[in-house]
């Protein structure tokens, strides 16, 4: 350990200003020498650098193009229908959508980060604190503006400006559209919701093959995926999608002794222990789809929330502020089971508005 005495150090570190002329004990290196790179010699390097910024940039254009291809072609026209069956053209539009987004983002940023390697300056520069002068501050702003300007080299080469501002304007497109098409109707809310495709002696139909379902097939411990037969019997892709997206069931079968006592007016709901409900959760409206057979518990893989089958599916665990509705089924002179009639309540989020009465007078005000 060092001693110190009569005002002495025996430190062997030098101090800030300490030394024999007042100097750091090791001196400022300052900035590196400079190493031009080969656009900055070289102008046909520097215009292979522009052909491949615009180059990144006309990949984020074509990105665009395919994302409205997906959305609108694939997505709306019926001629796809013939190329496409089911689920089938959703997961191309979905593919195409992916694809398309990702390349206009990625083409852009890829572009500038080239495009800042390798032509714009890449000098250090130390620049010292000057005091704020109101008329200089303007002026020597707008001297940097220019500089920067300059420094991008962005008048020198338009084939890259007119790229990048393409780029640009078409980017943001998708994103547009896709909030727009959040509500492409005037009169979106609960009336929208309240109405399926089941009614009665609809019969219920397997997921995705459209294969009817007799009762006697369904064995205690099932469950499956439904949809209504007359769901395929609707034009166009767009709109069966939406419909579907309503109608989707879940069927099982439970031992008949484990259902609890029904509410009043739903004693024919189920058959033989066949009961079904809407797929589509009632706290924000993801899919339920995980059953367990020994509990008879559905369970919301988002946010756990957790319905009894056995007890009307009510609410067990969980964010859910509502059962999921139940579908009342039965079976016709073949034995397939059928719908008896739609849901009696909208299916989804509770969050929709159902204080008021159906017009219709199917359903009363909540």
């Amino acid at each position: 350990m060092a001693e110190h005495g009569n005002g002495d150090s025996s430190s062997a570190v030098v101090a800030t200003g300490e030394g024999e002329s007042g100097q750091y004990a090791i001196d400022n290196p300052g900035l590196p020498p400079h190493r031009p790179r080969l656009a900055d010699v070289d102008e046909k390097a520097a215009k292979r650098s522009e052909r491949q910024v615009s180059t990144l940039f006309l990949i984020s254009i074509i990105g665009t193009v395919i994302f409205f291809v997906g959305y609108f072609a694939v997505g709306r026209m019926d001629a796809f229908e013939d190329y496409f069956e089911g689920m089938s053209a959703l997961r191309v539009q979905n593919t195409l959508l992916g694809i398309g987004s990702a390349l206009a983002m990625l083409g852009i940023g890829l572009g500038v980060v080239h495009w800042a390697k390798t032509l714009m300056p890449d000098h250090e520069v130390v620049e010292d604190r000057k005091p704020l002068r109101l008329e200089k501050d303007r002026e020597e702003a707008e001297k940097i503006v220019n500089d920067v300007i300059d420094e991008t080299q962005i008048k020198r080469r338009p084939l890259m400006r007119n790229t990048l501002i393409a780029a640009a304007l078409l980017a943001p497109l998708p994103a547009v559209v896709m909030f727009r098409d959040l509500d492409r109707s005037e009169d979106f809310g609960v009336e929208r919701m309240r109405h399926s495709l089941w009614s009665p002696g609809v019969r219920l139909v397997r997921d995705p093959t459209g294969t009817p379902i007799r009762a006697a097939d369904v064995t205690v411990g099932s469950a499956m995926h439904v949809i209504p037969e007359t769901l395929r019997e609707i034009p166009g892709h767009g709109t069966r999608l939406s419909e579907k997206a309503k109608a989707v069931t879940l069927l099982m079968r439970l031992p008949m002794d484990d259902f609890q006592e029904p509410t009043p007016g739903r004693e024919n709901w189920t058959h033989e222990g066949i009961i079904a409900c809407s797929k589509v959760c009632t706290h924000v409206g993801c899919p339920v789809a995980l059953y367990e057979r020994h509990t008879h518990h559905l369970l919301c893989p988002c946010h756990q929330s957790t319905f009894d089958a056995a007890d009307e599916f009510k609410v067990v665990f969980g964010p859910a502020g509502r059962p999921l509705p139940q579908l009342p089924i039965s079976v016709d002179d073949e034995g397939f089971l059928i719908a008896t009639s739609d849901f009696t309540e909208p299916v989804g989020p509770t969050y929709w508005e159902r204080g008021h009465t159906d017009p219709e007078g199917d359903y009363p005000a909540s």
